[in-house]
């Protein structure tokens, strides 16, 4: 890590910390969503929606520090680059419990189950990574595990899509598709940000 002479502030990298850890309350939120009852879903939905309303409001605290602070601890494009994935991821997540709202999907297939747990681990994984983004030396494990995680959705979410086509009438895949692809797109997402943080850990070593 590159040695530095001046003192720096911290707020950008708390900021992109609760937006991490909205994120990981966002898949916990989902794992209740995707076994509770239909009167439980919009009060669920509703949860994600102020989750990422919260994240959004953390994005924009990073920007407002981003434009005032003299030293950052990381390079102002990077800053912005991670707040831009994490605030997006948050939208994803709140994309998937719409779906299980608006479709009414009360019975979930294990598989999509099993997206939604590797999607947990990624994002309690990046959490963590971003409390640290003040000493980068210790992230190179997290950001080689998010990749393995991330080739584990991806093959998950093709076997979602090839079970539903055999099992299921053009409407039903349609409907349970359209949750898979969002919690596929989430885990995208978090490999993009664990990447972003391994071109950080390159360029400050």
């Amino acid at each position: 890590m590159k040695f530095r002479l001046f003192p720096q502030e911290t707020a950008g990298l708390q900021a992109l910390t609760r937006m991490s850890e909205h994120i990981l309350s966002g898949t916990q939120t989902l794992a209740e969503l995707l076994g509770a009852g239909r009167a439980n879903f919009t009060p669920l939905a509703e949860t994600l929606r102020k989750q990422e309303a919260e994240s959004t409001a953390n994005f924009a605290t990073l920007l407002t520090n981003m434009r005032t602070s003299f030293i950052n601890p990381l390079p102002r494009e990077d800053l912005y680059i991670l707040g831009q994935l994490l605030n997006e991821t948050s939208e994803i997540l709140t994309g998937a419990g719409e779906v299980v709202e608006l479709y009414v999907l009360d019975r979930i297939p294990t598989r999509i189950s099993d997206q939604l747990e590797i999607l947990s681990r990624q994002a309690e994984l990046t959490a963590t990574a971003m409390k640290s983004l003040n000493d980068l030396d210790g992230l190179e494990d997290y950001w080689l595990e998010v990749l393995r995680l991330s080739k584990r959705a991806d093959h998950t979410h093709r076997v979602v899509v090839a079970e539903l086509l055999e099992a299921h009438s053009p409407t039903i895949f349609t409907k349970y598709s359209s949750l898979s692809n969002q919690f596929a797109a989430a885990s995208r997402q978090l490999r993009t940000v664990a990447t972003q943080v391994g071109s950080i850990i390159v360029k400050e070593s």
